[in-house]
């Protein structure tokens, strides 16, 4: 690890600073002082950069019985409105936040999940920033950033898709095609990362400094945050989870490898699940991933043999594979994110948990947690709105990198 500079502490002195008022609201210097374990003096410095750039405002001037009055300071919404976005292979979803990340409008279009060009792609994404935009009455002048986040493995330093294994796309450079048809300043990360910092910032982070969140959907994977840093890797490709093995010479995954805990944990190695259970059940005949999910959800909810039997099956493979992530990094704190998280919850995490001390070292179990999460509307659109309003907040001079990439760059301005 290279050594840290005075700069990069002063750096990573702002951004807790930053993170204390997303967590505590109106403060008082003092107050940021105690959370953060700052001197007051190092506070009241960076407190004043932050204000002269219109970062922060003082929200309340309070008087006590005695001394003089003391100000309460708050992030600025209005200093300008960030977009976040969630690009997955069967939809985009796009919110648009204050500086605060507190929502003020969205959109969301489908994705054709069998279609797969760079140009159908980039008119989804830009079609559903147009609709959030819209929808939040947002000024185009006033936006300092949009955040995309792509799904497979993402060079945020170079704004490039590396590898889409779903849309077969390689070396894709997504992040000068959306500012060429966009005219905002655009970054882009991969959603692990953006569900990751989200929690940090707005979950189980709060009450945590390490913690993996596993997102479930067409793909699977893990965000991994260890002693309040996020972890990405060489080449921002940690937490690729769902390509790791859960059954030697296993079912075929879409990366190529066999055995993989996607082949069994996405939606495709759902309906296999219950291709093996009862081939001619009817949630396989739904033509797209969602409505098979959903029908999924509906039969557990009326008591479906074959889903009940599915559900058994999917938490014993989840219980066995979160179990390797727990032995591996001593985590101990699981939250499940994602679109079939949020539908089969209800039946997979009490199975999860009855399994995994059949799974997990007896070190590890003690105070070990699972849960589905709690941060608010969509994880990765909440998080890839952090990255961007980190993004801005090193054009300004007040880099805060606790989770942007090693290899950053500053968000250019299209011409």
């Amino acid at each position: 690890m290279p050594r840290q500079t005075s700069r990069d502490l002063r750096n990573e002195s702002r951004f807790e600073v930053l993170h204390a008022l997303f967590e505590l609201g109106p403060s008082t210097r003092q107050e940021l002082a105690k959370h953060t374990g700052l001197s007051t003096a190092t506070v009241a410095t960076l407190v004043a950069e932050f204000l002269s750039e219109g970062v922060l405002r003082i929200a309340t001037v309070e008087r006590s019985t005695v001394g003089r009055p003391y100000e309460r300071l708050d992030i600025d919404p209005d200093r300008g409105r960030i977009v976040g976005v969630d690009v997955a292979e069967t939809y985009v979803d796009a919110t648009v936040f204050d500086v605060a990340l507190g929502p003020l409008g969205h959109g969301e279009v489908a994705l054709d999940e069998h279609e797969n060009s760079q140009a159908y792609v980039v008119d989804g994404i830009v079609r559903a920033i147009e609709s959030a935009v819209e929808a939040s009455k947002t000024g185009r002048d006033s936006i300092l950033g949009v955040g995309v986040s792509m799904p497979g493995q993402v060079r945020p330093d170079a704004g490039v898709s590396v590898f889409a294994p779903n849309w077969d796309w390689h070396d894709v450079r997504i992040e000068e095609l959306l500012e060429e048809r966009l005219g905002i300043a655009v970054y882009v990360d991969n959603p692990l990362k953006a569900v990751a910092l989200s929690e940090m910032w707005f979950g189980v982070g709060r009450t945590t400094d390490s913690m993996v969140v596993v997102n479930l959907g067409t793909g699977v994977g893990a965000g991994i945050a260890v002693e309040g840093s996020l972890l990405r890797g060489a080449a921002n490709n940690a937490g690729e989870w769902g390509h790791t093995l859960l059954q030697l010479d296993g079912r075929q995954c879409r990366c190529g490898r066999l055995g993989c805990v996607e082949a069994y944990l996405g939606v495709h190695g759902l309906e296999m699940s219950l291709a093996e259970i009862d081939p001619k059940h009817p949630a396989l005949r739904q033509p797209l991933q969602r409505g098979f999910v959903d029908a999924v959800a509906d039969g557990l909810a009326a008591g479906d043999p074959a889903l009940t039997e599915l559900a058994r099956r999917t938490a014993h493979y989840l219980a066995a594979a979160l179990g390797d992530l727990v032995n591996l990094l001593n985590i101990p704190t699981v939250t499940l994110t994602g679109w079939t998280s949020a539908a089969l919850a209800e039946w997979l995490i009490p199975a999860v948990r009855d399994e995994l001390p059949d799974h997990v070292l007896p070190g590890s179990l003690p105070g070990l947690t699972v849960e589905v999460t709690y941060v608010p509307g969509n994880a990765v659109a909440l998080g890839m709105a952090a990255f961007t309003l980190e993004q801005f907040l090193g054009r300004l001079g007040l880099a805060s990198p606790a989770s942007t990439p090693n290899a950053r760059r500053r968000l250019r301005s299209p011409a």
